[in-house]
């Protein structure tokens, strides 16, 4: 089968497609034909080893121990291991595999029933390969970090975004009044998600407007924390689900420290991929309440492009793989 795969860290130049051997399934495990994937962060933090501490995390202090990335998935069962009931030759289905080992840009991937549920009916393979990853880690911010109740003032930077996108949607579904950040390019792709509120960043400066909000959910975090404190009002919840590395070990410092007994909260999400919430996301975007969207379609020999335009953050929404 054709894969897209790398045996060194570096630029989506390590990248390459070859002929690799099509897996094969144990008992446990379910074999997808893969019909589309797509791009996330993490498949750049991967390739390019960077953080050093993923290296220490996936395997491959020197060269990667990972030689397929991608962990958004959808496509075709083609066979079940003899234990799977959940599943059949033939279903559509859709997950993310980062928890068993990623190869979503390959022609086939096997992985267990566990990462996989069926694919909403109402959307083909490419959007449905957007879903997985960015909106269950909206659904857990918001739901889980943020505890978000209906009636309060919701705060969503990056709302352009793959997370921030699916977020917008989500707090509005949870009932939530919605002021969704974003820049000047962006803003008609934000506003078709309806939030109530739209901030241009380039224009007003969301710290300094005199605003305040029950959560804020970060999802570019690429200024300090700090900052937005006088965003958040007095018992209010700081959740930073994406943005830079350095802003990140912040983050996680402060909610260690915001654990002592404070009104205000700072909470870090490590998102983590499940099948009840992957059903959850399937409900809602089945009963027409959130949609994915998708900024560009690569086939899978671009997946180096793909990432190159991922790294330009200019992307809306989601970067999807056909394959």
């Amino acid at each position: 089968m054709k894969a897209i795969v790398q045996s060194e860290y570096g630029s989506a130049d390590v990248l390459r497609l070859a002929e690799v051997a099509k897996p094969v399934c144990d008992d446990e495990s379910v074999l997808v034909k893969v019909e589309a994937a797509s791009v996330n962060a993490g498949d750049w933090h991967l390739m390019t080893g960077d953080p050093f501490f993923l290296r220490l995390m996936f395997g491959g202090l020197l060269k990667p121990k990972i030689k397929t990335l991608g962990f958004d998935v959808a496509g075709r069962v083609e066979a079940v291991g003899k234990n799977v009931t959940q599943f059949r030759s033939g279903d559509e289905v859709f997950g993310d595999i980062s928890d068993y080992g990623f190869g979503a840009f390959a022609e086939y991937v096997c992985v267990p029933a566990a990462a996989l549920a069926l694919k909403p009916a109402t959307l083909a393979f490419e959007p449905a390969a957007a879903v997985p990853a960015a909106a269950v880690t909206a659904l857990q911010s918001l739901r889980d970090c943020g505890q978000v109740q209906p009636g309060q003032r919701v705060l969503i930077n990056g709302a352009s975004g793959g997370v921030g996108s699916f977020a917008v949607q989500i707090a509005k579904e949870l009932g939530a009044e919605v002021t969704a950040v974003c820049s000047t390019s962006k803003v008609d792709m934000v506003r078709s998600l309806n939030p109530d509120h739209i901030i241009d960043y380039t224009k007003e400066d969301i710290t300094q407007n005199g605003q305040q909000y029950d959560l804020i959910l970060d999802a570019a975090a690429y200024r300090s924390v700090f900052d937005y404190f006088p965003t958040l009002s007095s018992e209010g919840t700081y959740v930073m689900v994406g943005g830079s590395i350095a802003r990140l070990f912040q983050a996680m410092l402060l909610s260690l420290w915001f654990s002592k007994p404070h009104r205000r909260k700072v909470k870090c999400l490590v998102a983590k991929p499940n099948q009840a919430d992957l059903i959850a996301v399937k409900d809602l975007i089945e009963a027409g309440k959130i949609a994915p969207f998708i900024d560009r379609v690569y086939s899978l020999n671009e997946v180096p492009a793909a990432i190159r335009h991922l790294e330009q953050r200019q992307v809306r929404g989601k970067v999807v793989i056909r394959v």
